[in-house]
């Protein structure tokens, strides 16, 4: 027997609870975006931009990995206050920013003290923040992690599309040797003595990076029974 009691004339018509009378319309369907009848996801999710912290974070950091890895730099590296600008723990991730003069003495320092071992550049990329509050934009963030102790750290260097050059990790871990071609070729960041910095992905005589916040986006006008398509950049304000 059917459980339905909402009355006579209430029909569930497009099985997702909604009620309407019988020979009534149910309510327009909406997308994946919440848009109806439109193509238009510019409200889509409601995302608002986090306010950056440029502050680290408060000591002990409350992780035992990070508290133990920072505990392990204080001891080994003596130049670390003035290599790192701030030390963040957010979502249990450590992440140090660091300057990129200090860079190359503090990689061989992660790699190799005992207390600390990363062994293993995972990943390297670069990001474009054009409204970094440092003025930095280009962003080249390293990921390590270390197999002898099963642990992750994050290596930051921030650098201005002015002068937008970071030292080679190249000879502390070879793995950076494609992940930093990538980073010069679609955001600009030069790996000062890398053995061979030429574009990975875009042809050599393409122009500019085509990862960068202002590079212009592309697109192909097609004509739809008379009505235009423009390309993205065109099409609708998201501001």
């Amino acid at each position: 027997m059917s459980g339905n009691t909402h009355g006579p004339g209430a029909v569930d018509e497009n099985g997702g609870g909604e009620l309407v009378a019988a020979g009534g319309t149910a309510g327009r369907q909406h997308d994946a975006f919440g848009a109806a009848g439109s193509g238009d996801t510019s409200g889509f999710g409601r995302l608002v931009a986090p306010v950056p912290v440029l502050a680290s974070s408060e000591r002990p950091f409350g992780d035992a990995d990070a508290d133990a890895v920072y505990d392990a730099l204080e001891r080994v590296f003596p130049q670390l206050g003035d290599a790192v600008e701030r030390a963040v723990v957010d979502r249990g991730e450590l992440t140090l920013y660091v300057r990129r003069e200090a860079l190359p003495a503090l990689a061989r320092t992660l790699r190799d003290d005992p207390g600390l071992r990363f062994e293993l550049l995972s990943s390297l990329s670069g990001v474009d923040y054009p409204d970094d509050l440092t003025g930095r934009r280009l962003h080249s963030v390293v990921h390590l992690t270390s197999m002898t102790h099963r642990r992750r750290l994050r290596v930051e260097v921030s650098v201005g599309d002015d002068d937008p050059t970071v030292p080679s990790l190249t000879g502390v871990w070879p793995t950076a040797d494609w992940h930093e071609r990538e980073a010069y070729d679609l955001f600009g960041i030069v790996y000062t003595g890398h053995p061979g910095l030429t574009r990975i992905m875009m042809p050599d005589d393409w122009t500019g990076h085509p990862q960068r916040k202002d590079y212009p986006l592309g697109g192909i006008p097609v004509d739809y029974k008379g009505a235009t398509v423009p390309p993205p950049d065109e099409r609708r304000s998201y501001s």
